[in-house]
């Protein structure tokens, strides 16, 4: 058996919260994992290595997997075959210097073809709020591209994506996924940050009704030909498995009730998210 079947067998043997452990065992971290610091990839001969020209930043469980995949479907866009869109890179950061080497070695992460664009879509850094100033100083021209779902039902699904990781009887869980729904206060870092014009914000729920047009409103932020259309728009990419957490009229309202002065906010500020798309506070609208 090879060392990635081992890896494999291995993975299946304990449970879903020491496959760190397990991936660090067999040198095949993820980028998430705890304490992973993994090594930027070799530039492949004829291309050149940069900052990325645009970053996806929101929201977990939002359909960033799919978008991004849709992305990079175009052929203006390059993303290497075995990086990860989640690259993870200033999680450290919180509790250590951001040194002169750290933006070029940030800059090693994104090889590509001269006249193509490339990112990273790492949902978690919308959360980080020390992410984006570093960001801003290591890729001061990227776009920044977030898709939002509707808050409650991001929550129910970050639950579920942390049960199918053995987490789900951790109460941490439950506030980490109504802290990463409070979009209005994470965008309004972000607007300060970055300012709104280097921002797109799109609703995963209208991507879903209107994939072409939403689509090609992509394209054209980050600086793409937005005539290009994708073969399909329906394929699945990192869809959540196992049986959604319940979630019971009482939590639901509580939900609803928390989330209300954000999502107001967040209304406000954005004119684009049409409240409509999001049932759970159409009476906000």
């Amino acid at each position: 058996m090879n060392t990635a079947s081992l890896k494999d067998a291995a993975l299946r043997a304990v449970p879903s919260a020491l496959h760190p452990q397990v991936r660090r065992v067999f040198g095949r971290s993820q980028p998430w994992d705890p304490g992973a610091r993994l090594p930027p990839p070799s530039c492949p001969p004829g291309m050149r290595v940069g900052p990325p020209d645009f970053v996806g930043v929101g929201a977990q469980k939002a359909g960033t997997s799919w978008w991004f995949n849709l992305l990079l479907r175009h052929p203006g866009a390059y993303h290497p075959g075995d990086v990860h869109k989640e690259r993870h890179y200033f999680a450290r950061f919180w509790s250590e210097p951001f040194g002169p080497e750290d933006t070029p070695t940030y800059h090693r992460w994104f090889p590509r073809p001269e006249g193509r664009l490339t990112g990273e879509w790492t949902p978690v850094y919308m959360v980080q709020f020390w992410v984006p100033p570093l960001l801003r100083e290591a890729a001061p021209d990227a776009k920044i591209l977030v898709l939002l779902r509707d808050p409650v039902e991001r929550y129910r699904s970050g639950l579920t994506h942390a049960a199918d990781r053995a987490q789900r009887d951790d109460p941490r869980i439950a506030t980490d996924a109504m802290l990463r729904g409070l979009y209005g206060a994470q965008l309004a870092w972000l607007r300060r940050t970055f300012g709104a014009d280097r921002m797109l914000v799109q609703q995963y729920e209208r991507c879903r009704a209107q994939p072409a047009s939403e689509l090609a409103r992509t394209y054209r932020f980050v600086g793409l030909d937005d005539g290009f259309v994708p073969e399909t728009f329906t394929e699945q990419v990192n869809p959540t498995r196992g049986v959604k957490v319940p979630l019971d009229d009482r939590r639901r309202a509580e939900l609803v009730e928390v989330y209300g002065d954000d999502v107001a906010a967040l209304a406000r500020d954005e004119p684009g998210i049409d409240l409509a798309l999001w049932p759970n506070f159409a009476h906000l609208g």
